[in-house]
């Protein structure tokens, strides 16, 4: 299965300081969407009663999944997919005992296995996820696959250019399964809401991105076992990682394109280890990355193990307008969601909404909370009258994947009672009903695209230079 994942590291991390003034003594007694309203920013929401985004819905049943590779984010995906009613968790992976052990916990019904290939043998276990470490991907992938099993494998797909490919080009090929990369911020209902709004030039023209990833912490794992802590700490080795501008970095950059609609030309990087100096590491514990785009826009992306102020979040900067976007705490009172901040330049034309929107007094100033598809039937609601999206992006990717399962598989069976042995006859109920190709919103070609980035993002930090990426490098060939 390859080495498993042992880091200590939580993609969902914990959130510090807002941008502002006096913010830890502001913050003392006060939210970060208070502060945010108080800076000018309007709280963007999303609208209680509008529909479904496509294939966000649970569908009816479940179905047999398994999880490969039990490290902190394998664990993490485990923990998600226990509250999800559509996981029928039927076995969990990896050949640490002590992964196996605390991975059970939230599986217990779950098989144990610690070998792969007596998972991907089951024919009733319908999809398989997986979450070693980024290296060991390109080996499971490729059998799950051949297996004919739907896959999820966590991003980036791989750590170099011809393994990710590999993996794409095999998804692509597996026509009658479902390939979803783990870019779980395309998953998420508030950023699905936002994409048109930004698309639509609703900010101005686009001036630049910003966006930032701050924990203070050593992804360093021990063990009593050398080996065994050097299999665990495979970030801390640049022949195995990406780096922080990769592992991290590679769901900002996939924002970035996703919003922006683009691809970059050119990116730049820097990076030192400027404080874990003494644990043998060779990977930058500090980076900074500037991606450049068509259009003369950038996107800067810094990333830090030594020092947590002001946590992660994206900035998209318009001529007009600016849009924050970030998560909340596990300890907000809805839990961990995302929420997206408004900031209008003073002399920036009205886009229309206005008169319909709510609007809340925020200390002196008038806010206003735009809520999607808003009608007049809702312009007296209040935010605190906006949908809550209690899912994590993690649980709302892993939501997709299932519910894509479901239908494909409630779909193969009925054609498959209609039609008998009938081969031909399936394949083309299955076709008619748009069941061999549902969209899981990060397939194989954004997760090879990301992919592409990060490893080009990951060379130019290293080699303190600036990369040039040409069109083709986005093409599966």
């Amino acid at each position: 299965m390859g080495e498993p994942d042992g880091v200590k590291i939580n993609m969902n991390e914990n959130q510090g300081d807002a941008i502002g003034v006096n913010r830890r003594d502001f913050l003392k007694g006060s939210s970060v969407t208070t502060l945010m309203t108080m800076l000018g920013g309007v709280e963007l929401l999303a609208q209680t009663n509008a529909p479904p985004a496509d294939n966000l819905d649970q569908g009816k049943g479940s179905v047999k999944v398994a999880v490969i590779g039990l490290g902190a984010w394998g664990r993490e995906i485990l923990n998600n997919l226990s509250r999800l009613k559509q996981a029928d968790i039927a076995a969990i992976c990896d050949n640490y005992p002590a992964f196996m052990k605390r991975a059970a916990k939230d599986a217990p019904q779950a098989k144990q296995v610690a070998d792969y290939n007596a998972i991907l043998q089951d024919k009733d276990i319908k999809g398989v996820i997986i979450a070693t470490p980024t290296h060991a991907h390109k080996e499971v992938a490729l059998a799950a696959l051949k297996a004919g099993k739907h896959v999820y494998c966590e991003a980036p797909l791989a750590n170099t250019i011809a393994d990710a490919r590999d993996i794409a080009l095999a998804a692509k090929a597996a026509k009658q399964q479902i390939f979803q990369a783990g870019l779980q911020l395309r998953s998420e209902p508030e950023r699905l809401f936002l994409v048109p709004f930004i698309r639509s030039n609703a900010l101005g023209s686009p001036v630049m991105v910003r966006a930032q990833w701050h924990k203070k912490q050593s992804w360093r794992a021990t063990s009593a076992n050398a080996e065994r802590e050097k299999a665990m700490n495979w970030r801390l080795n640049k022949e195995t990682s990406l780096g922080l501008v990769g592992e991290i970095g590679c769901h900002h950059i996939d924002q970035a394109n996703w919003f922006l609609n683009r691809r970059p030309i050119a990116v730049s990087g820097f990076g030192s280890i400027v404080h874990w100096k003494d644990d043998g590491r060779d990977v930058p514990d500090t980076v900074q990355a500037i991606f450049e785009y068509p259009g003369g826009v950038n996107f800067f992306f810094d990333a830090t193990l030594a020092n947590s102020f002001d946590a992660d979040y994206a900035i998209f900067y318009g001529s007009d307008s600016a849009v924050m976007v970030r998560e909340t705490s596990e300890s907000s009172p809805n839990g961990r969601e995302s929420k997206a901040w408004l900031f209008k330049e003073v002399d920036s034309p009205l886009l229309g909404w206005e008169i319909y929107a709510s609007k809340e007094k925020f200390f002196e100033e008038v806010g206003i909370s735009l809520i999607v598809n808003a009608s007049k039937s809702v312009k007296n609601k209040t935010a605190a009258d906006g949908a809550k999206i209690a899912l994590s992006p993690l649980a709302n990717a892993l939501k997709i994947f299932l519910s894509n399962m479901v239908h494909f598989e409630d779909a193969l069976s009925e054609a498959q009672l209609t039609f008998k042995d009938d081969a031909q006859a399936i394949e083309e109920q299955m076709q008619t009903k748009g069941l061999y190709r549902r969209d899981p919103h990060a397939g194989y070609l954004e997760g090879y695209q990301a992919t592409v980035l990060a490893i080009k993002a990951n060379e130019a930090v290293t080699g303190s230079k600036r990369v040039e990426i040409k069109p083709d490098s986005y093409e599966l060939a």
